[in-house]
């Protein structure tokens, strides 16, 4: 392929049942965009909602290399619409990479577009500053450092605990980069709060419920790194149930809440629910048992591959089979040195996964892997998995669904090409248009 153009043009006319948005989507996700300086935002005081780093970097470059871009965050997402290919409106997590041949720049007339081998391929819109990023709790923070939102305003992010306790070579995951990611934020200087407090997170919730008059957003999620001893005298369970407790108490129904953790003995799932939580996602991050034990030590080490897929399959019992949404980080299956060497091997890989998975009525999600510069798979692998393999995901993953009899996850929004807001995969604009139905 002479340029990125032919190659995204290929995959598109040899994967037709693929949407043609999706193919764009991934190939943003998984290798960034650059952006102009006509393209970033003016930070909290503009008038577009800024890049909200709510857990990881998601970007090919720690902050020192962005350029203006650390300097004046870029939009949280993009939404892609017309041009030549005539997209339907496409929401995309922003992944800044300088080098990309995808660049975010404004027209003679202030309009953006989407320039990729020198050609406008898409309109951009980008996110307004919504009314409660413009108020500040009590103590001086932002919403936006509390309690950001994503995927279009849906989703409430609620990284409650900034760091992992799987740490060091050893025990991180290999493509993670939350711990570095609190690192480099707290040495510019920048607001970055390390364990939340639940007044806090109820003080921001109260911001948006008031000036979120559309009621745009519609789900919280809690999350952060793994409790492997305690954080504030509480276990991993009780840490990230207790803010879900205190949520319900005081919003209750307004949101639908999920949290993600790690996959916990029964007990402490059950907890979870007493405390109000509606979804769970205990992700697996990748099938094969190998890979699992490579690029997921801490995990392997704690928990155990065998026994992690068990205790997903035991909260089917107490949340509900379509309330369990475990995510894999997809592409790292074929991240050297260990990954698999061709595209046939990954996706039989991880379909096998997905099959495992569907035949008990639990939908996976995933994540497009972003490749950050100061991890190892990312060092490893600056360019990531092929755009191919992620096109072949897509369409391996609506036949299983569609082989299980299964529809769209709850909490995600609704499906399909030009609807969809779930804005780090292509998986909900991939599956079929119609309204989500109850299995």
């Amino acid at each position: 392929m002479g340029s990125r153009t032919a190659l995204v043009e290929d995959l598109m006319e040899r994967f037709p049942h693929v949407p043609r948005e999706a193919v764009f989507k991934e190939d943003l996700l998984r290798g960034g965009l650059a952006f102009d300086p006509s393209a970033l935002s003016d930070n909290e005081s503009g008038e577009v909602k800024p890049k909200s780093y709510f857990i990881f970097s998601f970007d090919h470059g720690t902050l020192p290399e962005l350029g203006e871009a650390a300097l004046r965050r870029p939009p949280e997402e993009i939404i892609l619409t017309g041009g030549p290919y005539d997209l339907r409106r496409t929401v995309v997590s922003v992944r800044v990479n300088p080098a990309s041949p995808y660049r975010v720049a404004a027209d003679e007339e202030g309009m953006l577009g989407l320039y990729l081998d020198g050609k406008r391929i898409a309109d951009v819109g980008v996110p307004p500053m919504p009314e409660y990023y413009r108020h500040k709790l009590s103590n001086g923070k932002s919403v936006m450092e509390v309690a950001p939102t994503i995927q279009w305003g849906y989703l409430i992010y609620l990284t409650v605990f900034r760091v992992c306790q799987y740490f060091g070579a050893k025990e991180e995951c290999q493509y993670c980069d939350i711990n570095h990611n609190w690192r480099q934020h707290k040495a510019a200087g920048r607001p970055y709060t390390g364990v939340k407090d639940v007044e806090e997170v109820l003080e921001a919730l109260e911001i948006i419920d008031r000036y979120d008059t559309a009621k745009a957003s519609t789900a919280y999620t809690l999350t952060g790194g793994a409790i492997t001893k305690t954080v504030a005298g509480r276990d991993e369970a009780d840490f990230y149930g207790h803010y879900a407790k205190a949520i319900e108490e005081r919003f209750p129904g307004r949101w639908i809440g999920k949290v993600v953790a790690q996959a916990l003995p029964r007990d402490d799932v059950q907890r979870f629910k007493d405390y109000g939580v509606q979804i769970y996602h205990p992700n697996f991050e990748v099938w094969d048992e190998y890979l699992f034990k490579m690029y997921c030590p801490g995990k392997e080490r704690y928990v155990g591959r065998d026994e992690w897929h068990k205790r997903i399959l035991d909260s089917a019992e107490i949340f509900g089979a379509r309330n369990v949404i475990p995510n894999f980080v997809a592409g790292v299956e074929m991240a050297e040195p260990f990954g698999f060497k061709t595209v046939d091997e990954a996706i039989e890989s991880t379909t096998e996964g997905l099959r495992f998975f569907m035949s008990h009525g639990i939908t996976p999600r995933f994540t497009t892997w972003c490749p950050e510069p100061t991890t190892p798979l990312g060092k490893a692998n600056p360019q990531g998995a092929p755009l191919e393999y992620h096109i072949r995901l897509l369409q391996a993953y609506r036949q299983t669904m569609e082989d299980f009899g299964l529809s769209s996850p709850p909490g995600y929004g609704e499906p399909g090409p030009g609807r969809a807001v779930f804005s780090v995969s292509s998986f909900m604009d991939s599956l079929p248009a119609e309204e989500p139905t109850k299995v």
